[in-house]
């Protein structure tokens, strides 16, 4: 291995959503397969301190790490790939980079010099693309840059890694460029020159790009990946096809085949071996070739927007290739379920997971729908604001406290079976000041959940500020919801379960997050599983009948 940290950084051109973070995390598997310590980071152009305020149908998912950094939900994917935990060093975004510097002028840092872009902005986002290549834990760092190249917001990451280069020296760092390759049915071919433009615009600001990763809906002919090679100035084999997959899953092989990993390799002077990703594989075959499918009702309030929940579906993948099943998962909207047609939306279902959210739209649905599913059996799962309205709607409608609520949404109300935890009373930022992060969870003997974790305790992480209300956790239990998992310093409710019913589990956490393509997530699995028996259960009911 090398004792110097090389550095990737993974630019994008031409368009957005070209997939930079899952080519990023797919190069990452195949070099972490060939024995490399390897990482990824993300620098986000936008000036918010972190994802954590944002509006999900504007950013999609906030993804919370191990340490309770909010982050880009591309973490999500690095961590899945990798089976690796990131941390507060892998998300980097301008307002936190402007906040720091900021806070070293009035500190008095700087000794009365003018505080520039250059070279006091740039110096701080090259301390931050180093922290974790001088930790000494990684012999590669890829960085990838939020954005597209030529974007005003970007142009202080463009200059960093400009610099970073020459201070690195040649093989230390290399430039992979993600680009699209449209197709013009009209014209019937191919086009190359908004690539052309795109690593054009790269070269103004001083970087050249040593490998291009082309995005395309058709396979790259000879003759076009030698004209690109020819216009923007890198080699013929660093032209590198990422065509249109079935499944992300897919793109570490598509990146195998095209011999991504050799030419980075070989640009960055390391040895290059045959990967083993054999265990990889066997997930993709699992997932490809399932022997059974169940649908499972997804319900939530930014169902439009499916990165609103992406690590939900992503751990429905990976529980569903777990237990050789395809989990078709039904987006449903609560704003849209009522007593009245609940049976309608939600009858068919195998499974129905309830999601995690924030405010008072769509409220009265979820309870309708965690109603509906406790009095039919049907597998339920939910998670944070979902597990909330599964111990409202039981307060409700089985205790008789026919105003139970969450003082998140009746801050007046008598009966706050949910209340708001008592480290945020006090608290007015909304910033980065939830219970985030990896919290410890004790289970308790006899239960479901400790038989689907296998453990007595376990640690999840949160991102949340109101709470079971213990002052009710006597007289729920006493009518059938336990509290199953409790945190053994604060005795927060962490898990309820219903006994009675076949499977019915709420969290207070968000199990999601720490589902991998190598770890499925123990809860998904189990839900899964328990959806899958239900299915056969009425198939057989039905056949029975007739």
């Amino acid at each position: 291995m090398s004792t110097t940290t090389k550095y990737i950084f993974v630019t994008g051109g031409v368009t957005s959503s070209l997939g930079k973070g899952i080519i990023a995390a797919s190069l990452a598997k195949l070099l972490q397969a060939q024995g490399y310590r390897v990482t990824i980071q993300k620098l986000d152009p936008y000036i918010n301190v972190d994802p954590g305020t944002l509006n999900p149908y504007e950013h999609g998912e906030c993804y919370v790490t191990e340490d309770g950094a909010e982050t880009d939900l591309d973490l999500g994917h690095y961590e899945r790939f990798l089976n690796r935990p990131t941390s507060q060093a892998n998300n980097v975004t301008t307002g936190r980079i402007y906040q720091s510097v900021i806070q070293k002028e009035r500190r008095g840092e700087f000794l009365g010099k003018t505080v520039q872009v250059v070279p006091h902005i740039t110096d701080e986002i090259k301390e931050r693309v180093q922290i974790l290549g001088k930790s000494g834990e990684y012999d590669i760092v890829i960085t990838e840059i939020g954005g597209t190249v030529g974007d005003i917001e970007s142009l202080p990451y463009i200059e960093a890694v400009r610099q970073l280069r020459w201070d690195l020296g040649e093989d230390n760092g290399i430039v992979i460029h993600l680009t699209l390759v449209p197709f013009l049915s009209a014209a019937g071919e191919l086009k190359t020159k908004p690539t052309q433009h795109s690593v054009k615009t790269l070269m103004e600001s001083g970087v050249q790009a040593d490998i291009l990763v082309c995005r395309t809906e058709h396979t790259l002919p000879k003759e076009l990946r030698r004209k690109l090679a020819l216009f923007c100035n890198v080699k013929e084999n660093a032209v590198i096809q990422s065509i249109d997959a079935s499944t992300i899953y897919d793109v570490p092989n598509l990146m195998l085949d095209e011999g991504l990993d050799k030419v980075v390799l070989e640009k960055l002077n390391l040895k290059s071996s045959s990967p083993d990703i054999d265990r990889w594989n066997q997930f993709v075959h699992r997932h490809k070739n399932p022997k059974s499918e169940i649908t499972i009702g997804l319900i939530g309030k930014y169902v439009e927007l499916q990165d609103s929940y992406k690590s939900i579906l992503e751990a429905f993948i990976h529980a569903g290739a777990e237990n050789e099943v395809k989990v078709k998962i039904e987006s449903i909207h609560s704003e849209y379920i009522n007593e009245d047609n609940v049976e309608l939306k939600l009858g068919h279902l195998d499974g129905v997971l309830v999601a995690p959210g924030f405010g008072e739209r769509g409220i009265d649905g979820k309870i309708d729908a965690v109603k509906y599913v406790r009095e039919n059996d049907i597998p339920f799962l939910g998670i944070c604001l979902g597990m909330q309205m599964a111990v409202i709607e039981f307060s409700r409608n089985v205790l008789g406290i026919k105003d139970a609520a969450s003082t998140e949404m009746n801050p007046e109300t008598a009966n706050p079976v949910i209340g708001l935890m008592e480290d945020q009373k006090t608290i007015t930022d909304k910033g980065g000041t939830m219970r985030l992060g990896a919290w410890a969870c004790d289970l308790k003997l006899g239960s479901k959940v400790r038989d689907i974790y296998k453990a007595e305790s376990i640690t999840e992480r949160h991102r949340h500020r109101y709470e079971f209300n213990g002052a009710y956790k006597e007289q729920i239990e006493a009518a059938g919801m336990k509290a199953t998992g409790l945190n053994p310093d604060t005795g927060l409710v962490e898990i309820v379960e219903i006994s009675e019913h076949p499977w019915f589990i709420g969290v207070q956490y968000h199990p999601e997050y720490k589902s991998t393509v190598a770890n499925p997530h123990p809860l998904f699995v189990a839900f899964v599983k328990a959806s899958l028996n239900y299915n056969r259960k009425k198939k057989s009911a039905t056949m029975a009948q007739n």
